[in-house]
């Protein structure tokens, strides 16, 4: 994971390997810190606040107020995303990064990184790699945002 947050602008990077070959997943920014329950990492990060949870509002849930990284795993199961913010991400509203089974943040939650989005952090390591181990789900069939 790699996040930078400067002059009111942010990046996350993602880069994973060890999955399914030839597949797309989704890895949004999520609200929570991981946990051992699917749930735990809460709802998608939001720019415009949905006040309706789990989001379903287009308005509120999409990539320009959401920060989806969507990818899909080459031949040996490694994949990238980034995804740049003309904002940087509300302190404390950003704790984690779930990996779905599905683009777009749908689909089972297959792992979880709990990520420091803190300005204070990114600004003691500017640009810098950030590691996180995955904290892996009990339930592979949990559904939803």
């Amino acid at each position: 994971m790699e996040v930078a947050q400067r002059g009111g602008h942010g990046r996350v990077s993602v880069r994973v390997e060890g999955l399914a070959a030839g597949r797309a997943y989704g890895a949004p920014v999520h609200q929570g810190e991981c946990g051992g329950d699917p749930a735990a990492a809460g709802g998608h990060y939001q720019h415009r606040e949905d006040p309706v949870q789990p989001s379903m509002d287009s308005a509120c849930a999409n990539p320009e107020s959401e920060v989806w990284l969507g990818f899909t795993t080459d031949a040996h199961g490694a994949g990238a995303a980034s995804a740049r913010q003309s904002r940087e991400l509300r302190s404390g509203e950003a704790r984690s990064v779930v990996l779905h089974g599905m683009p777009g943040g749908a689909g089972a939650r297959i792992a979880c990184f709990t990520v420091a989005f803190e300005p204070a952090a990114v600004e003691s390591m500017p640009f810098g790699r950030v590691s996180v181990e995955p904290v892996p789900v009990k339930s592979p069939v949990h559904r939803g945002r």
